[in-house]
């Protein structure tokens, strides 16, 4: 006869509240009431972490739009120096009368005029920016390029909305690490200053699908936003070196086909129908001179001397061969295995760091990924006060160089600026380096967790380790810190 005992059915995963464990989320949770209490009914009712993570990363999005609204009005249409010297500078509304939109040209098809024969933007955001153009109805050109810009922000939520979902959605027993995305000051100032969001949240997205464990889809989403921006192709090389540790082959192979098919599905028709038009972003990107933001600039400035595109171009790609080495005696020494979004960010911040031009809207490349490798409110913000910084001055460093009473920020003031963000940046990577280096002072490990964005590496055997790397089984998980009161029922 069959037992009637009924079993229990199983549990969800505990989810953190920050508010317990982060004094600086503490700090500011008494603006809203103070930290959660003992007696709080977690994920009960209609606003749980996701929605309210989303709901706010809309509204600070919406503010920055708000920060936008002296160019909206006018400064972008009355010379160069009003739209810096307020810090509403965009590409957008520039570019649909600079790259042909205006005039109805096809990108990649149709030559433009000028220095820049062909739009010389991915596959991708060209597709993105033509689609916006037909949805801008006809008028004079001023008014086309104020609704033009509407309509990309209006677009661009939609990517902001997904963004904050992929974030806060990757870590099961964090989703309220997404705020550090929402409340980030610099997402809010920069998001619609070019198209970077497109392929930030398809990169979230990808990591959300390898958080569970779908390397296919994660490497046809990770194609897509290599197809709108390079730098997310960097991430294969993370998910390489911890499937190689692991021994998951077959995950990264799927991964790698997944997102060179979707790469070459977007690419191949422009490819082959218009291939000058093709070139022209490689073209562009190799053939760039040194430009704002980047150490090659300020070591120019304090020298005296341009630095030519191609010695640039051969420093920035032996430094980026120094960090893959780095990145690799981490991944196969470190005790224990690297979390992927570690590695990630720390790939993505070397690229930053030595590459050839650091726009302020670059820095959307790094806060999802600073937000899950390192959710440490303290640390977060200090780094958010360097990226805020910078943005203010390179702006009023234009208004200085464009106006003819030299008004604003002058060139060594912009010099230590840029300084301030490369430090504020090696800031947070040896952070990360500290906690891979040490896994007992990652925060997100002290859970008992050991890989919750890593798929099928979360807790996967090591079959491929050097030097003091140990063995999974000879290095249980952290212990739970703190009582069991600091776990609740997550509702998504």
């Amino acid at each position: 006869m069959p037992s009637l005992q009924k079993t229990s059915p199983p549990q969800d995963p505990p989810v953190v509240c920050p508010t317990r464990r982060d004094e600086v989320a503490a700090a500011g949770s008494e603006l809203i009431g103070g930290p959660i209490g003992r007696r709080a009914l977690l994920g009960a009712g209609q606003l749980t972490p996701v929605r309210v993570v989303v709901l706010v990363a809309l509204g600070m999005y919406a503010l920055g739009m708000v920060q936008k609204l002296p160019c909206y009005n006018w400064a972008w249409f009355r010379g160069s120096t009003s739209q810096y010297t307020h810090a509403c500078y965009s590409d957008i509304p520039h570019l649909f009368s600079g790259r042909g939109f205006a005039e109805g040209l096809v990108p990649y098809f149709d030559r433009l005029g000028g220095d820049i024969p062909f739009l010389e933007y991915p596959v991708l955001t060209g597709l993105f920016m033509q689609v916006a153009a037909w949805l801008t109805p006809g008028g004079d050109v001023t008014a086309q390029e104020r609704t033009y810009w509407m309509v990309n922000a209006g677009l661009l939520m939609v990517c902001a909305a997904v963004l904050a979902v992929c974030v806060a959605r990757t870590h099961r027993r964090r989703p309220w690490d997404g705020l550090l995305v929402a409340l980030a000051p610099a997402f809010a100032l920069t998001a619609t200053i070019n198209w970077d969001l497109l392929a930030v949240a398809l990169t979230a997205a990808a990591l959300l699908m390898w958080s569970r464990s779908r390397p296919l889809a994660f490497g046809v989403l990770l194609g897509l936003a290599t197809a709108a921006k390079f730098y997310p192709v960097l991430l294969l090389v993370p998910v390489l070196l911890l499937c190689w540790r692991a021994g998951k082959w077959r995950a990264f192979g799927t991964a790698l086909l997944g997102a060179a098919g979707a790469w070459l599905v977007v690419n191949l028709p422009v490819l082959v129908l218009a291939t000058e038009g093709w070139k022209q972003f490689y073209v562009f990107s190799t053939d760039r001179n040194v430009d704002f933001g980047s150490v090659w600039l300020l070591i120019s400035q304090l020298t005296g001397e341009q630095m030519r595109p191609e010695t640039a171009n051969y420093w920035a790609l032996f430094l980026m061969m120094l960090a893959v080495a780095g990145l690799a005696y981490l991944a196969f020494n470190a005790p224990r295995r690297p979390r992927l979004v570690q590695l990630a960010f720390l790939i993505v911040a070397a690229f930053v760091l030595v590459n050839k031009v650091y726009s302020p809207q670059y820095v959307l490349w790094l806060i999802p990924l600073a937000a899950l490798a390192r959710p440490r409110w303290r640390d977060f913000l200090v780094w958010q006060g360097c990226e805020v910084l910078y943005f203010f001055a390179i702006w009023f460093y234009l208004a200085y160089t464009s106006s003819g009473n030299k008004q604003g920020l002058p060139t060594d003031g912009y010099q230590f600026a840029i300084v301030l963000h490369m430090a504020g940046t090696l800031y947070l990577c040896a952070l990360v380096v500290r906690d891979i280096l040490a896994p007992d002072r990652d925060g997100v490990r002290r859970d008992g967790s050991d890989d919750p964005s890593g798929g099928v590496l979360d807790g996967a055997e090591d079959v491929f380790v050097l030097g003091r790397a140990a063995h999974p089984a000879r290095h249980a998980a952290p212990a739970l810190e703190g009582p069991r009161v600091d776990w609740g029922t997550p509702r998504e």
